[in-house]
């Protein structure tokens, strides 16, 4: 099993791991009808809509300047402030896949939730289209955080953040810096920083690292040169008859009705290629150690990413922080198995550290 994913390591990591509204006022409104194309209004999402809350596109800005599109879900039937959390990735995902499951579940659930595509990517601002950035991508769950914390519908001691796949590393980044964040959820983690600069394993040695930063480096040049970023591509497809089992899973997710999105970088050409370098020198979770609120780290038993869960959990302080291992589930299981993504657990995590 190693030995097929140190294969795909490489290209699985550049390809932004080939699988993996602060207002909403007229400023807000200006802003996205003279920054941004108007929103998608009709239900698109990979999953149904539930009757059970209710759903409306907001815009907010972070402290660059961009403006990012979310999905805000309302539970019907409550009143008061309530608590709320704000939700994204996979890494390479929109706000239509498993993040808007997500937030859409947890709404259900009593919760005012914001699942939102990250700075560059689907129906958010930014230019160039289709970059990643480990400071842009940790500040936008804070500016997602700025929107709610002035909702009056929010109570905004009770906010807390949910990030799933590569968005789960960027959680735990955000929660070591902002202390407005009550309580953290990372499912089925990528340390996108780690797997970038180390591979699968962290069997990439600095000779390849070196090699890889010439590559990446030269392609910086064509980028400029040509006017626009080459892009590394999603999922792999048509799929190799070799594809070890974590790629069919993305394969399965991402290529096929089940999660395709027009918008999702990884169901079609992916990141742009040099998106890879602000990760080789910025380790996303070096100050993890000094989170003082609650995290819940969740990943499948059967996921070739556990690693990531475990080894981020062994440097988390204090009693409360928990690691939750689903029986039998792989890293994809955890985007869209209502069966195995632990709902019921989620809720008590943050009724519990959200008081």
């Amino acid at each position: 099993m190693k030995t097929e994913i140190i294969k795909y390591a490489l290209s699985a990591c550049i390809a932004a791991i080939t699988a993996c509204t602060g207002a909403t006022g007229d400023n807000a409104k200006d802003d996205m009808n003279t920054t941004h194309p108007a929103l998608t209004q009709h239900w698109d999402k990979t999953f149904p809509q539930s009757d059970e809350v209710d759903h409306r596109k907001v815009t907010f800005r972070n402290r660059y300047g961009i403006t990012l599109a979310a999905d805000l879900y309302m539970p019907r039937n409550t009143a008061g402030r309530l608590p709320a959390i704000a939700v994204s990735g996979p890494f390479g995902a929109v706000k239509e896949q498993a993040s808007g499951l997500y937030a859409q579940t947890m709404a259900r659930r009593g919760f005012v939730t914001l699942a939102f595509d990250p700075s560059f990517t689907g129906e958010s601002g930014g230019e160039p289209r289709y970059v990643a950035s480990p400071d842009i991508s940790t500040e936008d769950f804070s500016a997602a955080v700025d929107l709610l914390s002035t909702m009056p519908e929010v109570d905004p001691g009770r906010i807390g953040i949910i990030g799933i796949c590569g968005w789960g590393g960027f959680a735990l980044n955000a929660a070591a810096v902002d202390t407005r964040i009550r309580a953290t959820v990372a499912a089925t983690m990528y340390d996108i920083s780690r797997c970038t600069a180390n591979g699968y394993f962290d069997t990439m040695t600095s000779d390849e690292r070196y090699r890889m930063r010439r590559a990446l480096s030269a392609q910086r040049t064509e980028d400029y040169r040509n006017g626009a970023c080459e892009l590394a591509g999603g999922v792999v497809d048509p799929l190799p008859d070799d594809a070890p089992q974590f790629v069919r899973d993305y394969y399965a997710y991402y290529k096929t009705p089940r999660g395709y999105h027009e918008r999702s970088l990884n169901s079609n050409s992916g990141w742009n290629k040099t998106s890879a370098l602000s990760f080789l020198n910025a380790p996303i979770l070096a100050y993890s150690d000094e989170i003082r609120s609650a995290v819940l780290l969740i990943h499948g038993e059967k996921a070739h990413s556990r690693y990531f869960s475990e080894d981020a959990f062994k440097r988390l302080r204090g009693d409360n922080k928990h690691l939750s291992i689903i029986p039998g589930a792989s890293h994809v299981d955890l985007y869209d198995n209502t069966g195995a993504i632990p709902f019921d657990e989620m809720e008590r995590f943050f009724n519990e550290n959200m008081r």
